[in-house]
């Protein structure tokens, strides 16, 4: 019966935009790929050249216009022969023993996806918490098709699903100027998901501002005992808490603009 002890059966795919920042910690993960397929949607920085310097990696471009279009061009488009991709952001960080249990996954097993767990970090300090969810990671191809979740994509998966017993890491270098832009353009897209769709209470309080970034700071500081983790647990905090604001600050300013019954 073979075995992943090679791990060739596995292709990681990466999307990136001026993750000059990031990118290299993320490929010293990787060392393990034969092959690495990387969807860039227009890097200015240093993505690009320390891309090229890499032989294993097969690099595309395509101009950003939502996760979930790139996520499935780079799934569909970029012609993957192996039967499992590893779905990886650029500010992911794959640990020996997450690439070690991979080694050892059965491939005879029935599951679509392997979900993941992760550890947050801010510029290398882990916290004690995060609202970062676990996600499907490790998807055999042929067995999801791709979906919109409005910032984001997601996938329905023709099978089980089985969660991995270690953990990935989320540590974002990048500028907060950049982080400040990118939270613009996905709560933006959040925005219209949700007034199109509302589902649960998560998009009712945000459909009634200011109800949400209250709720976050409390909840994260207190309910997840980011308090904790000090300097980098406030400003996760405050990340959480401002992207929130972006959204309430959004909704209100359309509300006040197109009025649904007209200028009082």
């Amino acid at each position: 019966m073979k075995q992943y002890s090679k791990l060739d059966d596995i292709t990681p795919v990466i999307l990136t935009f001026n993750e000059a920042r990031n990118i290299e910690r993320s490929l010293a993960g990787l060392t393990w790929a034969k092959n690495i397929v990387v969807v860039d949607s227009g890097s200015t920085d240093g993505t690009l050249h320390a891309l090229k310097a890499d032989p294993r990696i097969r690099l595309f471009h395509r101009a950003f216009d939502n996760h979930y279009r790139q996520w499935r061009f780079a799934f569909e488009e970029t012609g993957i022969a192996t039967p499992w991709v590893l779905r990886l952001d650029a500010d992911y960080i794959v640990p020996p023993e997450f690439v070690k249990e991979l080694a050892g996954l059965d491939p005879e097993a029935p599951f679509a996806a392997y979900v993941a767990a992760f550890e947050y970090a801010v510029l290398s300090n882990k916290l004690v918490a995060s609202l970062y969810p676990p996600k499907p990671v490790l998807l055999r191809m042929g067995r999801f098709v791709t979906t919109d979740l409005g910032h984001t994509e997601g996938c329905k998966f023709t099978g089980p699903t089985e969660l991995l017993n270690t953990k990935l890491v989320h540590d974002d270098w990048k500028s907060m100027d950049a982080w400040v832009m990118s939270q613009a353009r996905y709560m933006r897209l959040e925005l219209a998901k949700i007034e199109g769709e509302p589902r649960g209470l998560r998009d009712w309080l945000r459909l009634h501002p200011p109800i949400m970034p209250i709720l976050v700071f409390f909840y994260c500081l207190f309910g997840r005992g980011l308090i904790l983790s000090g300097r980098a647990g406030m400003l996760y905090v405050l990340q959480r808490v401002a992207a929130e604001t972006i959204l309430a600050v959004m909704l209100l300013d359309k509300r006040l603009r197109h009025p649904p019954c007209g200028p009082h």
